[in-house]
């Protein structure tokens, strides 16, 4: 009884896999494609990390910035891309107001998409 569920489970599982395989828009071959007006253009997001060291220093996308500066890189970001995501990365240690302070200038910089970064509970 149990011999053949283990062989339908199996067949399930390649079929699957195979079908996934198919789903996948694979992008191994390069290939000069034709222009069209109306073509899709596949977008990823621009993920831009805002962290907020232990001491209160600012570092937008690895390099630190001043907090004056910060209000300025964030609209410069935001003018090149309008869907870039914002990742605010806080340290454990570091002031929640410092935290607070650069979600406020994300705020009025007009950042549509923030997103806090956590790590998993072990």
């Amino acid at each position: 009884m149990i011999i053949p569920m283990i062989d339908i489970m199996l067949f399930l599982l390649v079929f699957f896999m195979i079908s996934t395989i198919y789903m996948v828009q694979t992008n191994t071959l390069q290939v000069n494609l034709p222009q069209a007006a109306s073509a899709n253009q596949e977008t990823r997001p621009t993920v831009v990390p805002l962290t907020v060291m232990q001491d209160g220093a600012i570092l937008f996308d690895k390099e630190g910035v001043p907090s004056e500066e910060l209000s300025s890189k964030i609209r410069a970001a935001l003018e090149s891309n309008q869907n870039v995501v914002f990742v605010l990365r806080g340290d454990r240690a570091a002031r929640y107001e410092s935290v607070v302070a650069v979600l406020d200038l994300l705020k009025q910089s007009g950042a549509k998409h923030v997103s806090i970064a956590t790590e998993m509970k072990k």
